[in-house]
């Protein structure tokens, strides 16, 4: 089974929790098999099945309380 790596630029993390909000939301889309978000970077590091609905990735986001710039 192939898996697809997406970066994606996040505005608004700035510690461990924040991380951890956007890593829970991202994580249930479906097919997503890892998220790694580095508030430092801003950077959040998707592992899926198949490439992501950025439109998706947005609303997850958004929901955790953030803002997706878009892929880095």
């Amino acid at each position: 089974m192939s898996t697809v790596t997406t970066t994606y630029k996040v505005s608004g993390m700035t510690c461990g929790h924040c991380e951890g909000a956007v890593t829970e939301e991202i994580s249930r889309i479906e097919g997503v098999s890892s998220v790694k978000a580095v508030a430092a970077s801003g950077e959040v590091t998707v592992t899926s099945a198949a490439d992501l609905d950025d439109a998706a990735v947005r609303e997850a986001v958004d929901e955790a309380g953030y803002a997706l710039v878009g892929r880095a």
